[in-house]
């Protein structure tokens, strides 16, 4: 048997993967000039806000789940800086922000954001205790409602 992800952990990691994309959906908000579109990007940041507590919701009906560690904190620290560099990396996040140019290439970023994390979650149920899989697909469930928004947003764009 391979090493096995408290599901705890995985929402600690969606937690910041919202906390990431609430951040570049934030910097678009202050791109772009147009009262539409910064009226579009904070709706999909207050989105990501209410993603991460449903996330937190979840993760709090868990009971306490402590690691071994070396030093107190590192290995939520490592939690943290593997989300950073999953979904919403800060040099992918600084390169890209300086590609968008427009509404069309944030919303096709952000698509592909959602469509990483769908991913990533799907992958991460073979790594969690099988008991914990539907609790992984309330993760995945609401990424797909994301996917399914800026999809359509995305199409009306055009």
């Amino acid at each position: 048997m391979g090493i096995m992800f408290d599901a705890s952990e995985v929402f600690q990691l969606a937690i910041r993967i919202e906390e990431n994309g609430e951040k570049f959906y934030r910097r678009m908000v202050e791109k772009f000039d147009e009262p539409t579109t910064k009226e579009l990007f904070t709706y999909l940041a207050n989105e990501e806000v209410g993603h991460k507590k449903i996330y937190e919701e979840i993760l709090s009906t868990f009971e306490s789940y402590e690691p071994h560690e070396s030093y107190p904190g590192e290995y939520f620290a490592y939690l943290r800086s593997y989300a950073d560099n999953i979904i919403f990396s800060q040099k992918e996040f600084d390169q890209k922000l300086e590609e968008i140019t427009d509404v069309a290439s944030a919303l096709d970023f952000a698509i592909d954001a959602e469509v990483s994390s769908i991913l990533y979650y799907q992958e991460i149920k073979n790594i969690v205790p099988e008991n914990k899989h539907h609790q992984i697909d309330k993760i995945v469930d609401e990424e797909r409602k994301h996917f399914v928004m800026l999809s359509e947003l995305k199409a009306n764009t055009n």
